[in-house]
């Protein structure tokens, strides 16, 4: 789901649909001008592999200001090419929200449905300080493409002012053997835990081949992306076999 930050989050929900295509989805965040109203591509999440419920590990990080109507829009895409242009790619769909409206609802986390460009004329309300937020979202999809093709969730969490940050490194030691002709391909994956008891994922490794062993290469990540300044937040890790369809 694609989560969002006011300057950051998200998790994956529902049920899969048969196709027999395999999806490679990214989100597009766009911002709306205070002035002439034009909309602003802010930035872009990575591109998920083979799956209808698309967790982002990328936030983006927005100022919110108390208040004032700060428009988003989010636009999804099925990757068809190795270009940059989004002409190039296949349109799933595109939902709107304010970042006040995140911010103010239970838990800073706001579900819309995806629907086409002329279903929605902009919506949304916004409260209002001026907060770093961070924004951060996942995708679930529920029914046939083009027609209510699936929600995206959006998740606000105001930052810490902490500017820290730290490097880790992990290995593992016998794990399970998941592939029928050989050693398991494991990756790990990172989530910090949020104040309504649900975890964000913020992390991911590379995938070391072919082994039970694995030694994976140390990574620095920003103290807030990890627990936002609290160092005594769960963070929970999890360990997964790569399989060639990208899961």
């Amino acid at each position: 789901m694609p989560e969002v930050l006011a300057r950051d989050s998200g998790s994956p929900i529902g049920s899969r649909i048969k196709s027999t295509a395999e999806p490679k989805e990214f989100c597009v965040l766009y911002t709306q001008g205070m002035g002439n109203k034009e909309w602003r591509e802010f930035g872009r999440t990575e591109v998920i592999d083979n799956t209808l419920n698309p967790d982002f590990v990328r936030k983006f990080i927005l100022d919110y200001f108390f208040e004032e109507r700060q428009n988003l829009r989010f636009d999804l895409y099925d990757v068809d090419s190795k270009s940059a242009n989004l002409s190039k790619h296949d349109f799933l769909g595109q939902a709107y929200c304010t970042l006040g409206e995140v911010v103010g609802s239970l838990g800073s986390r706001s579900e819309k449905a995806l629907g086409s460009p002329k279903e929605f004329k902009g919506s949304g309300k916004s409260p209002g300080a001026l907060w770093e937020r961070q924004v951060g979202y996942s995708v679930r999809y529920k029914g046939i493409q083009g027609k209510k093709c699936g929600t995206v969730i959006v998740k606000a969490e105001e930052l810490n002012n902490c500017r820290e940050s730290v490097m880790m490194q992990f290995c593992g030691n016998k794990l399970d053997k998941k592939d029928f002709f050989g050693k398991s391909d494991p990756f790990l994956v990172f989530y910090r835990s949020n104040e309504d008891s649900t975890f964000t994922i913020c992390h991911k490794t590379e995938v070391v081949k072919n082994t039970l062993n694995p030694v994976w290469q140390a990574f620095k990540i920003p103290v807030r992306a990890l627990c936002n300044g609290d160092y005594d937040r769960t963070i929970k890790v999890e360990v997964y076999d790569w399989d060639r369809d990208g899961r």
